[in-house]
Order: structure tokens, then C-alpha cells, then sequence
């Protein structure tokens, strides 16, 4: 399977009439991996809610071959405290009549299989994992239902970088193996550069440079340099806290 080709054509989005997004313009590869980064606040994670539909433009199109499925990896895994690990993973499938809960709990198990999880881990709750497994656990919920498109917010937030390499690893294999066109957001500049090919900075509500994540770190664009290189002084503004004393 290859994932669809996605088009973003001129997206707009504002919110109490302050614009976020103010003319996206993207396209991605069909079965490729591309990676949006930026500062915080920037609209990053919007845009990727627009693609998963969850949002609607106030301007422009997302544009998408045929009618695919797609799965998402929330940010801070967004798993439900209330429901075991394998009803979090079955959820969409215990809506619909036909699936029994046995059935459902044996597909739960068999995607956690896939992100490395034992059956074992299926009747835990949320509070009883790790921060690497919930994210396991959210990944394995974005491919319940065997997506043509992924989208990925922030896979590595708050792990320590031996757990961030593993769940990179993980996302490199569950790509090669389900051949989904992938679109993630990512602050950790390492591990957007080993899970993606294509790179999109977004600023100032537009996406201001594209190309390959491997010359990421030696561009001649003086925000994504600034960005990536994480320096200091540079076309982006920094805050400074007015109560931190004069160097």
C-alpha cells in the first residue's frame, strides 16, 4: 500500500478574528514523510487538525487522493483515563455494531504487538504507564484502522532522548511496513531529520521554506537557521522575562 498525495491549497483559519493560518500552501508526496516545524504558538498543530478534518478552513482546500482513512497520534497521546490500553486502541471499533469486545480486545492486542507492547499491557489504564508507553499506545490507536494517512503531533514530547530514539525507530518501521504517507509536526530537530524526508517551517502563518530535512541545519534561510541551529539571536523574536537581571 502507498498512501495518497496531499495537497494544502492556500489554507486560511482564524479564530475570533485573529488569523492563525494565513495562506498554507503544501504539497506532499504521495507515501512520503514530511515534517512542519516552527516556534510554538504558530499554528502547527491547527493545521494539522485542518488535514485530519477536525477543523474547517475558513479559506482554501485540503486536497487529498481519493478517500482515505486517516489515524492521529495526539500530542499528549490523548487517551481516554477512564478506559483500559485496549479500549483506548479499539475505540472506533467498539462503535460499530458489528465488533464485539472480544473481537475488538484481540485486534487491540494485535496492534500493540506492533508498536512493541505485550498482551499483557492491554487491560492497564493510562495512569499506569510510562510516557513512552502512552505514546506507544497512541500510535497503535493511529493504526487501528490500518490508515492511509498519519498524522504525528509532537511523537517525542517530554521523553528523555534513549526513549525519543525508540519511539523515532518505531515510527520509521510502522511507516515502512504500512507505506502511509505521513505528516508530522516535531520540535525535536534530530529526530524530525531521521523520521522525515521533506521539511516545512511555518511562520508567521505560512509555510516559508520547504526541502530536504537533511540540509535542515546548513540552510541560507535565516529562520529556519536560527530555528533549527536553536540560536539565539536571529529574525525571530525571543522573550525575555523583564524580571531576569541585566547579563
Amino acid at each position: 500500500m502507498t498512501g495518497p498525495a496531499i495537497d494544502l491549497d492556500d489554507i486560511h483559519l482564524s479564530f475570533d478574528g485573529t488569523d492563525v493560518l494565513s495562506g498554507i500552501n503544501l504539497s506532499v508526496g504521495a507515501g512520503s514523510s514530511t515534517v512542519i516545524f516552527g516556534p510554538s504558538g504558530t499554528g502547527k498543530t491547527v493545521l494539522l487538525k485542518i488535514i485530519a478534518g477536525i477543523y474547517e478552513p475558513t479559506g482554501g482546500a485540503v486536497r487529498i487522493e481519493g478517500q482515505p482513512k486517516s489515524g492521529m497520534l495526539f500530542q499528549k497521546s490523548g487517551l481516554f483515563d477512564s478506559l483500559p490500553v485496549w479500549e483506548n486502541i479499539a475505540f472506533r471499533w467498539l462503535q460499530a455494531e458489528h465488533v464485539t469486545r472480544k473481537q475488538g480486545r484481540d485486534l487491540a492486542i494485535e496492534k500493540l504487538a506492533l508498536v512493541g507492547l505485550a498482551a499483557s499491557e492491554a487491560d492497564l489504564f493510562p495512569n499506569e504507564l510510562s510516557g513512552g508507553m502512552k505514546k506507544r499506545v497512541g500510535i497503535a490507536r493511529a493504526i487501528a484502522d490500518n490508515p492511509d494517512v498519519l498524522l504525528l503531533d509532537e511523537p517525542t514530547a517530554g521523553l528523555d532522548p534513549i526513549m525519543s530514539n525508540i519511539i523515532n525507530d518505531l515510527i520509521i518501521d510502522i511507516v515502512a511496513r504500512l507505506g502511509v504517507t505521513v505528516i508530522s509536526v516535531n520540535s525535536d530537530m534530530v529526530g524530525a531529520k531521521r523520521t522525515a524526508q521533506t521539511g516545512a517551517m511555518l511562520y508567521g502563518g505560512k509555510i516559508i521554506w520547504t526541502g530536504p530535512t537533511e540540509t535542515m541545519h546548513s540552510s541560507d534561510n535565516p529562520y529556519v537557521d536560527q530555528f533549527v541551529n536553536s540560536r539565539a539571536e536571529g529574525p525571530i523574536p525571543t522573550i525575555i522575562d523583564p524580571r531576569r537581571p541585566a547579563a
